[in-house]
């Protein structure tokens, strides 16, 4: 009996010890597949690779667009200029920027190195030997002092702006135009020497060249515009003529007899004159103080019809002779008066 007690204490005895080490044996292995992790302070970040890395973020800075001020012409709506203010000195000195664009103005509307500016005398119409009529041109005046303010108002922030024109139009009605030569309202006749073949031909040309223009109520009459270049190949002749009070040989001397009957007749008439010059020395067909000598690209006669009604020039060349009438229709005669 015994003997079995001490066998069974032994092979429990084994049996312990034997769970005790597959226990232990486990413990190792748990710990071999999860290391203790170091202390805190000795802990370094992952390195990050080149596909780990993070962009790091960034702010584009766009520029600001320079400010540009696009100029139309309203009558074609075409861009016929640009300008940059900054590049004109804006906003470095304003004084000086509104010079530079006084003048930009000036030449675009006077024109500059023989190039035409928009601004345009008005050719007035006129009628034909058979009564009809052949179509001028308008006046064309380019404000400015209105396109200087534009471009000012403009110059911070850019943009398209218009020029300012003006087309005025002959004033009278067509209508009118059957009715014109009824009646005279003024009339003025100076004389020539019938021998002066050279000068009297100018006279002649002159004559034909302001015949028949009508002058719309507010219209301009300019003698240069009308009359045109007297050279040679307009069939102008050599004759004397005054120039800084000496009597010298000139194509187309004589003309200021035209011009200056021409004065003497729309003097009688409410009338505005624009320009008028006189020549240096006494001239004889009309009296002291009362001639108007023109040149062409120089000195001009011009006036401006006030009256609330149109007229018309008429002009008659005669042997020794040159008279000028105004007429106009006789619903308009007391307007004259």
């Amino acid at each position: 009996m015994k003997k079995w007690l001490v066998l069974l204490v032994l092979l429990c005895s084994v049996g312990m010890l034997g769970c005790q080490q597959q226990s232990a044996s486990e413990q190792q292995t748990d710990s071999a597949e999860t290391p203790a992790a170091k202390p805190t302070e000795q802990q370094e970040p992952p390195k990050q690779t080149e596909s780990t890395k993070q962009p790091v973020g960034q702010t584009e800075i766009i520029p600001a667009p320079i400010p540009v001020i696009n100029i139309i012409d309203p009558t074609s709506n075409k861009l016929i200029h640009t300008l940059t203010p900054i590049d004109l000195g804006y906003e470095m000195d304003i004084a000086a920027y509104i010079v530079k664009i006084e003048q930009f103005a000036k030449e675009l509307a006077r024109g500059i190195d023989g190039k035409a500016g928009y601004d345009q005398r008005m050719v007035l119409d006129r009628l034909d030997e058979h009564g009809n009529l052949i179509k001028g041109n308008p006046l064309i005046l380019l404000r400015e002092s209105v396109l200087v303010e534009r471009i000012m108002e403009a110059s911070a922030s850019g943009g398209t702006i218009e020029l300012p024109i003006d087309i005025l139009e002959s004033g009278y009605d067509s209508e009118d135009i059957p009715h014109l030569e009824e009646v005279a309202i003024a009339s003025y006749t100076t004389y020539f020497n019938p021998t002066d073949a050279g000068r009297n031909k100018n006279i002649e040309l002159s004559a034909a060249a302001i015949n028949k223009i009508i002058v719309g109520k507010g219209d301009q009459f300019s003698f240069n515009t009308v009359v045109g270049p007297r050279d040679e190949a307009n069939g102008y002749q050599p004759a004397p003529e005054i120039i800084n009070k000496k009597r010298v040989m000139g194509i187309g001397g004589g003309i200021c007899q035209t011009s200056s009957t021409l004065f003497n007749a729309v003097d009688q008439l409410p009338v505005k004159y624009i320009e008028r010059h006189h020549h240096s020395l006494d001239i004889g067909y009309v009296p002291k103080g009362r001639d108007a000598t023109v040149s062409y690209g120089g000195l001009d006669f011009r006036f401006r019809n006030t009256a609330n009604a149109p007229f018309l020039i008429k002009a008659i060349y005669g042997k020794d002779f040159l008279t000028i009438e105004i007429r106009t229709a006789e619903k308009y005669v007391d307007v004259f008066k």
